[in-house]
């Protein structure tokens, strides 16, 4: 089957794509909020619809959280397994968006037209284009140059609780010869990626309790222990003067890079003081002595996501709160344990705590790190068809974020992932105001075609 009518296809019914992509991101399919259940059920079976239209066996599976959508369509060549998530993120704080995050608008930048609204690109708009691209080439030849299945979920960004037990029920439909992800992104503008090593991720909500209710800062102010002051300095003991973080044996594990890969990381000529400029920063504030692209593509990291204690409403109220709480998240890389981890840092938290006080601990996933081996030679085949269609060669490069599931495909399915994706890294995922390039819809559908041709070539 020939490529160049396919990709005339995808530059043909661009518009259609686009709206059809608009018609799913209308959809407010959070999966974190109880309140969205239906609109991811919702979500769950446009897709289903969608796929069926096209000619895939698409069906809805039901999960104790939100649904599954499987798709199976037959063809000769490998057995390609496509991944991507329906669900997003909330949209708070709503008052910082320009417009409706659930009316998706097309917007001029000055790097060209955006399509703007929660899910755009994380990860409707990059799921999309791996269903357009096999709409195109269901349209020009009927079918599809490979056998394709696909999977997608609708709990990525609540902790995918249903996602082991429902790859463990259903392994032998799951598994195929690779694995595709598209939730990553560019190296920059021009350069597309093949993600090689994701971070692993483990989450933890700590609570400190002290007195029974708030008291007045004035009756009790010094005699009575402040919890937000034990968190305080619970929080600045995690790390070092140096940006070390501190938890006992966290730094087991932990490779260094070899001198091949800093080489080859430091010829992509990241630009560090750039990337810290788009928000506004200047200063890398790690680990002394690693580059930024060391920082966020192979080191751990411990960070605080939110501190709540006291009253944080307007005006000033002087209480000591009777509890004061943080969320705090360690990306992990190499072959640290996130549960040896988990039990280190509370044990850390625990030691520190002074008379009066007590501890809880909530759970918020573990994941471990994934590396993916390039010795496949469909990583090479997709890297060199990426490069025929964007302006620079395609690289293999790491990523700061975690996908669990490239873990879970290898773990539970014994099969090796590729992460391709089209994101860029202003694109404010999670974020208000989130958006993603038309360029990277069009380029990604066209990618998409062009990797689904070489792989099922025979060489």
């Amino acid at each position: 089957m020939t490529l160049d009518p396919v990709l005339a296809q995808i530059d043909k019914d661009l518009p259609q794509a686009l709206e059809r992509l608009k018609a799913l991101l209308r959809i407010p399919s959070i999966s974190t909020d109880p309140a969205y259940a239906e609109d991811c059920s919702r979500a769950a079976n446009w897709l289903v619809d969608d796929l069926t239209s096209i000619g895939f066996d698409a069906s809805r599976r039901d999960t104790p959280g939100h649904p599954m959508v499987i798709g199976h369509a037959g063809g000769s060549g490998p057995h390609l397994m496509f991944y991507g998530h329906y669900d997003v993120q909330p949209v708070d704080p709503l008052d910082l968006w320009d417009n409706d995050p659930f009316d998706p608008q097309i917007e001029e930048t000055a790097k060209g037209q955006v399509i703007r609204g929660r899910g755009t690109s994380d990860d409707k708009g990059q799921l999309m284009t791996f269903v357009e691209a096999c709409r195109a080439w269901k349209t020009v030849h009927g079918t599809l140059p490979a056998n394709i299945s696909l999977f997608f979920e609708g709990e990525e960004e609540s902790g995918s609780p249903s996602l082991v037990p429902f790859m463990k029920d259903n392994a032998a439909e799951l598994t195929a010869d690779m694995a595709l992800i598209c939730d990553t992104g560019l190296f920059d503008d021009e350069t597309p990626a093949v993600t090689t090593r994701l971070r692993g991720l483990l989450g933890e909500e700590l609570t400190i309790e002290g007195p029974d209710k708030d008291l007045h800062s004035g009756m009790y102010g010094g005699a009575a222990i402040n919890p937000i002051r034990v968190l305080s300095r619970i929080i600045a003991s995690l790390h070092d003067d140096d940006g070390r973080i501190t938890v006992p044996g966290f730094y087991d594990g932990v490779p260094e890079l070899t001198n091949a890969q800093r080489a080859q990381w430091e010829n992509l000529g990241f630009d560090a003081k750039g990337f810290l400029g788009e928000v506004d920063l200047d200063t890398p504030a790690g680990e002394a002595g690693r580059s930024v692209l060391e920082m966020i593509w192979s080191r751990p990291t411990c960070e605080v996501n939110g501190i709540n204690g006291g009253y944080t409403g307007d005006g000033f109220k002087t209480v000591l709160p009777s509890k004061a709480s943080a969320k705090i998240s360690f990306r992990l890389v190499g072959d640290q344990d996130p549960h040896k981890i988990r039990e280190s840092f509370r044990s850390m938290v625990n030691a520190m705590l002074p008379p009066d006080c007590t501890a809880t601990f909530t759970p918020h996933g573990a994941s471990q790190a994934s590396t993916m081996s390039t010795e496949n030679p469909m990583f090479e085949k997709a890297r060199l068809a990426l490069s025929d269609e964007w302006p620079r060669p395609a690289a293999f490069i790491g990523s700061g974020g975690s996908i669990p599931i490239a873990g879970h495909f290898k773990d539970i399915l014994g099969m090796d992932a590729m992460l391709i994706g089209f994101g860029r890294d202003d694109d404010a995922i999670h974020s208000p105001n989130e958006k993603y390039a038309l360029d990277s819809f069009h380029r990604g559908m066209r990618s998409w075609a062009r990797i689904l041709h070489t792989l099922a070539a025979h060489d």
